[in-house]
This record gives structure tokens, C-alpha cells and sequence, in this order.
């Protein structure tokens, strides 16, 4: 399936979300999605280490989101 991952930053104060990162990839399922994020969120040249990530579908649905490791 076509996926579509957004790298952000959140702010604590009002959880505002900053996207520092998107990337679109194939994935077969959305444990292989959430492992090709977690891998693209070290692996990427970003203006900001990422704190969380958002994955939608092709149609933009979201499929998940979740706070990455520090």
C-alpha cells in the first residue's frame, strides 16, 4: 500500500504541530509502515529532530500516529 509519513515537532505549551518531514513510500502492511518510519526518522536529513509521526493512506486517511524515540 502507498503510505505517506509526516515527521513533526509538537509543542508542549498548546501541542501545536510543526511538520519537519514528509516522505511517501510502499509498505505491505501498517507494521512494515510504522518500521520504515521509525528507520526514515534517523535516517533522514531533517531541519529538526522529529518528536512524533502521523502515516496516512493513499486517499489521506490517517492510519496512525505516534511519539518516536528519543
Amino acid at each position: 500500500m502507498k503510505i505517506v509519513i509526516e515527521f513533526y515537532r509538537t509543542r508542549d505549551a498548546d501541542d501545536a504541530h510543526a511538520v519537519v518531514g514528509r516522505e511517501t513510500r510502499e509498505a505491505v502492511d501498517l507494521d512494515d509502515a510504522i518500521g520504515i518510519a521509525r528507520l526514515l526518522a534517523q535516517a533522514l536529513d531533517m531541519p529538526q529532530r522529529p518528536d512524533a509521526m502521523m502515516i496516512t493512506d493513499a486517499e489521506g486517511t490517517t492510519i496512525y500516529t505516534g511519539a518516536l524515540d528519543a
